[in-house]
């Protein structure tokens, strides 16, 4: 009886986690190790946490290697000493080197959460959905030592709903990932899927987020900051500072939804008692769900009541 194909795994984020777990679910291969990033310190205590993925690892009773550099020579030589035919890649977090890719005998599989050529890098979820993307996918894509430039094994596509915030597309594509993997290795194993060279046109990058880009500029339209505001839930947030008698205080906003309306960009428009609607650019966004600085979430017309309010800023 031919042995099992012999998969090592590297992930380190939640949805890295899901696609292992659907990997390890298929007794057509085995997974013989999961390689994550290092445990970070967390908390007020800064205690070490595992990685998702290794906490997936550790259930399913795979080992675990956790390499402070994909690049470390002594951790790429015991990765050939396990002889894989095929790595599997999904969320790792680092670029990996050519010395690395060239190990197992088949190559290595990413799982990309974009429709490649766009939105390579470290945010495409975000991203797709702030820019208004009707549609988005997962690719799974032979690597390279390029940024997501190998070649392409095949993709599956999801429409982007108007309730998708960050969090449902990434959970949503998370899925998608691992039923696109399981149902494709089979056939990539055996040979029977030619990869196929990324298209020239349509290349896009997909930045690192920063804390900063949940601030919500109000002079931009109010269909934007609403794409932004669902794009950058659950992190960093929506946010802005409300201003009142001269000091500003900083307010999370939660939910909200573009509406009609014009006026200066961060005043509050009269649209009835208990609403809380501000003018942007272009068009309105009514806040419906916010969080002031050191307080809980509230509806609008809670906020109305107990914060005094010029304009927002």
């Amino acid at each position: 009886m031919p042995s099992l194909p012999r998969l090592v795994f590297m992930g380190t984020a939640d949805l890295a986690a899901t696609v292992l777990r659907r990997l390890v679910a298929d007794p057509r291969w085995q997974v013989v190790l999961a390689v994550s990033q290092p445990d970070r310190p967390k908390g007020r205590d800064l205690t070490l946490q595992p990685t998702p993925v290794k906490q997936a690892a550790l259930e399913a009773g795979i080992p675990v290697d956790q390499p402070a550099k994909a690049r470390d020579t002594a951790f790429i030589e015991r990765l050939r000493t396990l002889g894989p035919d095929l790595m599997v890649v999904a969320a790792y977090g680092q670029l990996l080197p050519q010395s690395l890719l060239d190990v197992p005998r088949l190559g290595c599989l990413n799982v990309h959460t974009s429709l490649l050529p766009a939105y390579r890098g470290a945010a495409p979820i975000q991203w797709a959905l702030a820019d208004g993307l009707a549609e988005t996918g997962v690719t799974l894509m032979r690597m390279d030592a390029g940024l997501d430039t190998g070649p392409i094994v095949t993709t599956a596509i999801t429409p982007i709903r108007d309730d998708d915030t960050g969090q449902t597309l990434h959970d949503r594509l998370a899925d998608l990932g691992g039923d696109l993997l399981v149902r494709s290795l089979p056939d990539y194993l055996e040979g029977r899927i030619s990869p196929r060279a990324q298209p020239a046109n349509g290349v896009s990058l997909a930045r690192k987020i920063s804390k900063e880009d949940g601030r919500l500029m109000w002079d931009r339209p109010a269909v934007e900051l609403w794409r932004r505001l669902r794009a950058f839930t659950p992190w960093p947030g929506a946010f802005c500072h409300a201003e009142a008698g001269g000091q500003a205080r900083l307010v999370k906003i939660h939910t909200a939804l573009p509406c009609e309306g014009s006026g200066r960009p961060g005043e509050r428009i009269d649209a009835g008692k208990g609403r809380l609607v501000v003018a942007c650019g272009t068009g309105a966004l009514e806040l419906l769900v916010v969080q002031p600085e050191g307080g809980r979430r509230m509806e609008a017309a809670a906020f109305l009541a107990g914060h005094p309010l010029d304009r927002f800023v």
